[in-house]
């Protein structure tokens, strides 16, 4: 966990050797906890990606943040992710006195990410700094892009795990539901490239999903992108539907990539007014 931005689900993926959870430059990309799974010949993990904690402006912010507390007691561990590349500032303050709160039950390994986009003296700050953030129960340094100790990661991280069955089947990397996977695909696909204030009021729903019929390897997808206002339908489109076009054609490589099948994909933009305030519509987009 950590805030918004702070590379927690590119450091998921890292983690579980493929991508499961989408990343963005755009901070609050995650909405869900996503959970990845490691296969290690001497132990399992479960790797929950949460939401960004922050500070919310609307009811969706609020049950993100609701979120993230639900996931806190439910796990064995928590890593407090803080990127190496930006001072310690509030929000990490705010986390990490909540985390104290907890953190008598559950130990929290702070984890500086981000370490290949900094030199080794700002790295060597950015861990002074974190142990005077709070009591960590280990602290350690990494790139999930270039996998600098990402098996040290792994390892202290199975260390605070208690023994039991395993959880998963061998081979599974994730519990996402297929078309939850897709949508967010295609959420990651429309989110590059796009204005700061359009992140946050953009949502996906796949509304069918079926292989075509006489057809084999061939799955038809038809899904809405959301947006809270007409000016944001506009930019989605782009001019003459080019952006659209874009983000369609990217959206489709990933999903078949997924899938392991030829795609038909069928992208409709359209408005639903402040449906991040509104509870009925929240609902309908499964918040």
């Amino acid at each position: 966990m950590g805030r918004p931005n702070a590379g927690k689900s590119t450091l998921t993926n890292a983690l579980v050797g493929t991508k499961v959870a989408i990343t963005s430059s755009k901070p609050q990309t995650t909405r869900h906890a996503i959970r990845g799974i490691v296969h290690r010949p001497d132990a399992q993990l479960v790797i929950v990606d949460t939401p960004g904690l922050h500070r919310p402006r609307t009811l969706l912010g609020e049950r993100l943040n609701d979120l993230v507390h639900e996931t806190w007691s439910e796990v064995d561990v928590i890593g407090f992710c803080v990127p190496a590349d930006q001072k310690i500032g509030p929000g990490d303050r705010h986390i990490a006195a909540e985390l104290a709160k907890v953190a008598r039950r559950t130990p929290v390994i702070g984890i500086v990410t981000k370490t290949d986009v900094v030199n080794r003296a700002r790295v060597a700050q950015q861990l002074v700094a974190m142990q005077e953030l709070m009591d960590f129960a280990e602290i350690v340094p990494v790139s999930a892009v270039d996998r600098f100790q990402m098996d040290v990661l792994s390892d202290l991280l199975v260390q605070q795990v208690p023994e039991g069955p395993q959880l998963y089947p061998d081979g599974e990397i994730t519990d996402e539901p297929e078309e939850s996977l897709i949508s967010e695909l295609i959420r990651e696909s429309a989110l590059e490239g796009v204005r700061d204030e359009l992140p946050h009021s953009l949502a996906v729903a796949i509304d069918e999903m079926a292989p075509r019929e006489n057809y084999d390897n061939l799955v038809d997808i038809y899904a809405s992108l959301y947006v809270e206002r007409s000016s944001q339908k506009a930019i989605v489109i782009g001019r003459s539907g080019e952006r659209l076009k874009e983000v369609g054609e990217t959206a489709r490589r990933h999903i078949q990539a997924l899938l392991g099948s030829k795609i038909f994909l069928d992208l409709q933009v359209k408005v639903a007014k402040e449906w991040q305030r509104d509870p009925k519509q929240l609902r309908k987009l499964g918040f």
